[in-house]
C-alpha cells in the first residue's frame, strides 16, 4: 500500500468523524476510528497507518501502540489537514 496515499486518507476519515478540540484541532478517538465500518473497508492496517501518520508529525496521540478495547479511548488530534 502507498503510506502517504493512506495518510491522506486518514486525514480526510479524521475530519469526517472528528471534531474540534480546545485548540480547534480535529480530534477523535481511537474506538471510533477503529470502529467505523468505513474506515474498516479502507484501511487494512489502521494502527500501522496511525504509526506512519504520527511519524510524520501528522497526527498525536499518547503512547506508542494502540490497541482496541483498552486504548479506545485515546485522542487521537490531526495536526495538519485534508489537502
Amino acid at each position: 500500500m502507498n503510506v502517504e496515499h493512506e495518510i491522506e486518507l486518514l486525514k480526510t476519515e479524521m475530519q469526517r468523524l472528528g471534531s474540534p478540540n480546545a485548540d480547534g484541532k480535529i480530534s477523535v478517538k481511537f474506538g471510533v476510528l477503529f470502529s467505523d465500518d468505513r474506515c474498516a473497508n479502507i484501511f487494512e492496517a489502521l494502527v500501522g497507518t496511525l504509526r506512519a501518520a504520527k511519524r510524520k508529525k501528522i497526527v498525536k496521540y499518547d503512547g506508542e501502540l494502540l490497541l482496541q478495547g483498552v486504548h479506545d479511548n485515546v485522542d487521537i488530534v490531526l495536526l495538519v489537514a485534508a489537502e
